[in-house]
C-alpha cells in the first residue's frame, strides 16, 4: 500500500513541534488527527518513529533518520508549490520564523502587527527559543539573532532598532536601604537578580564607559533562564529584591514611571540591533521575500 504523505507531513509536524498539541495548534488541526495518521504511517511502516512520553515526544533512531531524508524533499516540494504565488495578486502561506525571548517581547510586535495588516493572506508563525538552533532543521524559514549568534552562510537583513543597551536599575527602596552604586564594582556587595543561559552558563554584567570595560559577576537573591521568567525578574526588582540588568527596553516603561530608578547610566553599555537570517542557498518562499521587503521597505534595516 502507498504511503500516504498527509501522514508523512503529520509525522515531520510532530517530530518538529516536540508534541502533538503543538503542531495542532501551529497546523490548524486535532491532536488526535495527528496521531492517527502518525500510527497509520508507522504501521504501514513496520517501525516506530516517535517515542511518546507523557512530558514529551522524540523521534526514534528510525524516525531521526526519515526526517533527515525527507526535510529536503518537503522542501523542495514547498518551494515548488511556492511558485504559483507568482501567479497571485498577494502572496500567501505561512511564514515561520524562530526568534529569541528578547526580540519577540522588543522587536517584533511593532513590525509583526504592520506585516500581518499588508499581508493577510500570509500566516506568521513565530517560535520562541533562547537557545542556538538550526533554522532549517527546526522546520523554520528564517531565525532572528544578533550578529554574534549568526549561522554561517546565511543571508542577514537588519531588523527593528539598530543599537540597543542593557540597563541597570533598582526600586527606590533598594536604594534607598542598600544605597546605590557608584561603580559596576560595587555590585559586588548587593543583591542582584541574575539570568541564565539555556545551556546553564551565567552571563556576566559587562559595562563601558571612556574606553574602559569592566566584566562583574554578582551575587543574588534570584536565578532564572529567559521567557517568561523575564517578568518575574522585572517584578522583583520593582518590589526591591534587588539590581536588575536588562534591556532598556524592557525597562523603559518602569523607569519612565519611577518604579525603578537607573543605575550606573553613564557604563550602560550599547550593541548592534538583531538580524533576519535566512539560508542563501535555498528558494526563498514568497511569504518570507514579502516579509524582507516590508522591514527594509519600511526603515527597519536603515
Amino acid at each position: 500500500m502507498p504511503l500516504d504523505l498527509n501522514d508523512i507531513a503529520a509525522f515531520i509536524s510532530v517530530a518538529r513541534a516536540g508534541g502533538f498539541r503543538d503542531a495542532a495548534r501551529i497546523g490548524g488541526v486535532s491532536p488526535s488527527g495527528l496521531s492517527v495518521a502518525v500510527s497509520r504511517l508507522e504501521a504501514r511502516l513496520g517501525l516506530r518513529l516517535l517515542n511518546r512520553t507523557t512530558r514529551s515526544v522524540t523521534p526514534t533512531e528510525a524516525g531521526q533518520r526519515l526526517i533527515e531524508r525527507l526535510a529536503p524533499v518537503l522542501g523542495e516540494m514547498e518551494a515548488a508549490l511556492d511558485v504559483l504565488n507568482a501567479f497571485r495578486d498577494r502572496p500567501s502561506g505561512t511564514l515561520r520564523l524562530n526568534v529569541p525571548s528578547s526580540t519577540a517581547r522588543i522587536v517584533l510586535p511593532p513590525i509583526a502587527a504592520g506585516f500581518l495588516k499588508a499581508y493577510p493572506e500570509i500566516r506568521l508563525e513565530v517560535v520562541v527559543e533562547d537557545s542556538f538552533v538550526d533554522i532549517l532543521a527546526a522546520g523554520c524559514d528564517a531565525g532572528i539573532r544578533y550578529d554574534e549568534r549568526l549561522e554561517q552562510d546565511m543571508i542577514a537583513v537588519p531588523i527593528g532598532p539598530r543599537s540597543q543597551r542593557f540597563a541597570t536599575a533598582a526600586a527606590p527602596d533598594y536604594l534607598e536601604a542598600r544605597g546605590r552604586p557608584q561603580h559596576p564594582r560595587d555590585l559586588l556587595s548587593h543583591a542582584c537578580l541574575r539570568g541564565q543561559f539555556a545551556g546553564g552558563a551565567v552571563p556576566t554584567w559587562d559595562f563601558a564607559r571612556d574606553g574602559e570595560l569592566v566584566r562583574v559577576d554578582p551575587p543574588g537573591p534570584l536565578l532564572v533562564r529567559p521567557g517568561a521568567a523575564l517578568e518575574l525578574v522585572i517584578s522583583l526588582a520593582v518590589a526591591g529584591v534587588g539590581i536588575i540588568h536588562l534591556w532598556e527596553d524592557m525597562l523603559r516603561p518602569h523607569l519612565d514611571s519611577g518604579a525603578l530608578q537607573p543605575i550606573l547610566e553613564p557604563w550602560w553599555e550599547s550593541f548592534p540591533g538583531p538580524f533576519l537570517y535566512y539560508p542563501g542557498r535555498r528558494h526563498v518562499p514568497a511569504p518570507l521575500r514579502a516579509f524582507v521587503d516590508f522591514i527594509k521597505d519600511r526603515g527597519t534595516a536603515a
